[in-house]
């Protein structure tokens, strides 16, 4: 469960997180602020895990109170100015939502925030020591599927989407595979091959340029094979 809040000068910005929020069962709002000040006291009482934080407000702006605090919660920012976004990226924000955002977008900027990025410095607010917590949400057959990362076996490029396979069947989702390394765990996920993310705790065998996952055999790229060559115990 992620908990989260809106900060936010504008009553219909609420209104429209709110709606998106209401459609991921494991987003729970814990307040809504219209000024920094009140964001304050929201995450000075409550477990706060993430912030949809807009920018211009009155009297402080959203990033001077960002810059206040000494242990933030993963930063959302929704805002109608994009000469900000940088200055953003440089305060560590998840991500940067620029209004009017569809609901895919915002789908998109949560999965980023619900999953571990090691590279990135994020730390995880929605995966707990269960790990039934670890999902995401996947667009296909204009539906948004939930998934179980932990049962996800391998990703496959399927030109401009991807098909994430499972061990009783597949998704063929709108993202692109390099999204999806973005998005997955990297402890937990490995790029084998230009047109394959495997995940390391299902591979069965690795021999010569190919990896056995059950009754899939995934081949080794050639610039990929000094990191698949890591996974061994030499």
């Amino acid at each position: 469960m992620i908990t989260y809040a809106i900060v936010d000068d504008e009553p219909i910005a609420h209104r429209i997180i709110e709606g998106y929020c209401v459609e991921l069962t494991h987003l729970h709002k814990i307040g809504n602020a219209y000024n920094v000040f009140e964001a304050s006291e929201i995450i000075s009482k409550h477990q706060v895990d993430l912030i949809f934080l807009d920018i211009n407000m009155p009297k402080m702006t959203g990033f001077e109170w960002l810059k206040m605090l000494t242990k933030p919660p993963k930063i959302i920012v929704t805002s109608a100015y994009k000469e900000f976004a940088l200055e953003g990226y440089q305060l560590n924000i998840v991500d940067y939502l620029l209004k009017p955002f569809s609901f895919a977008r915002f789908l998109k900027a949560v999965n980023k925030a619900s999953i571990v990025n090691l590279d990135n410095g994020f730390k995880s607010v929605a995966i707990s020591d269960n790990v039934k917590d670890n999902r995401l949400f996947l667009k296909g057959d204009k539906m948004y599927h939930q998934v179980q990362i932990d049962q996800i076996l391998f990703v496959e490029a399927y030109g401009n989407y991807s098909k994430v396979c499972f061990e009783e069947n597949s998704l063929v989702t709108h993202e692109k595979i390099s999204g999806l390394e973005n998005i997955l765990p990297r402890e937990q996920f490995l790029r084998v091959h230009k047109s394959f993310l495997v995940a390391k705790d299902k591979i069965e065998i690795i021999q010569g340029n190919q990896i056995v996952i059950g009754k899939y055999k995934i081949p080794i790229g050639q610039t990929f094979k000094a990191k698949v060559n890591s996974l061994l115990n030499k």
